[in-house]
């Protein structure tokens, strides 16, 4: 390891509410699942939990509502040793939540209400950058000018560009806007952003290389079970996924980001950080449950072998 990794969130929390299903429902279909569970989630709260229990000091920034939810997605945090004075509670909306649908491959369905996430503005940018930090993740379930805005401060960075901004034709023009240091995103995602369809670890590798023609400096696409790739001034390549026995894909592209982030933040070199992100995102995708299933780096180890790089 070479610094100790020190990374700040700027993005969502959600209240998560899942449900599990025997198979996700077709459009105008109802299908009775198991009960309802309520977790900790939101794309920015996981990516500062995977940070946190990778090793790294972790800072975030966001808005929650003056509600229950709000207060148990800050209890969640403290629990987890991520600093919290960063988020905002607002009485202009509620907190956010999420509702997400799990088959029993682990595939899911998710439809996200975004509360108070959308009241993030200025003063979470200023609140997310008062302190020294490696890395800076910001997502996208925060208001593109606030993601802009963010990012043309800090150039050590990640852009989750997720999920995608309306109408995906902006996407594009998001990321040449940011110019991120490094810019995550999954196949679907890719495709949004250069108009065209991405399929499988080929043509995600192709993809990480033409992101960066859209002002990213290092491009990662995810492609699930098939692994990632990835692009930059130092060379090209992809990443085989690490076969592991799925049980609930939720929270594992945010465990990649989130275990990205620490990896870079401590020094370690692209490809290597990308690896070990990916080892982090299939250890995440055998454990039911967001925040609840993602790994410490024992947990890692254990699942693929991988010794974690950082910490």
């Amino acid at each position: 390891m070479g610094n100790h990794p020190r990374v700040t969130v700027l993005g969502s929390l959600n209240m998560d509410i899942s449900v599990t299903v025997p198979r996700l429902p077709e459009p105008g279909a109802t299908v009775l699942g198991s009960a309802a569970r309520f977790t900790p989630g939101g794309k920015g709260a996981n990516q500062a939990v995977a940070a946190a229990r990778l090793g790294a000091d972790v800072r975030m920034a966001g808005c929650v509502g003056d509600d229950d939810f709000g207060r148990r997605l800050l209890a969640a945090l403290r629990d987890e040793g991520v600093g919290h004075d960063g988020i905002r509670v607002t009485q202009d909306a509620p907190t956010g939540l999420a509702m997400i649908s799990v088959d029993h491959a682990g595939e899911n369905i998710i439809t996200v209400a975004p509360g108070a996430n959308h009241e993030v503005g200025p003063a979470e940018v200023r609140a997310a950058l008062t302190e020294p930090q490696n890395m800076l993740v910001v997502c996208a379930e925060i208001p593109l000018e606030v993601i802009v805005a963010a990012l043309a401060r800090h150039r050590a960075s990640i852009l989750n560009l997720a999920p995608v901004p309306e109408p995906p034709a902006d996407a594009a023009a998001i990321v040449a806007a940011a110019r991120p240091d490094w810019l995550v995103v999954n196949e679907t995602e890719a495709g949004a952003v250069l108009g065209r369809p991405v399929r499988g670890l080929a043509e995600a590798g192709e993809a990480a290389a033409g992101l960066l023609t859209t002002g990213a400096r290092h491009a990662v696409v995810t492609a699930g079970a098939h692994g990632a790739a990835h692009a930059g001034p130092d060379g090209a390549g992809t990443t085989g996924a690490f076969r592991v026995d799925a049980v609930d894909t939720v929270g594992a592209g945010d465990t990649f980001v989130g275990a990205l982030a620490v990896a870079l933040a401590a020094g370690i070199p692209a490809a290597e950080a990308v690896r070990a992100a990916s080892a982090a995102g299939a250890t995440a995708a055998t454990r039911p449950g967001a925040q609840a299933g993602m790994p410490r780096p024992a947990d890692i180890l254990a699942t693929t072998g991988l010794t974690w790089p950082a910490g």
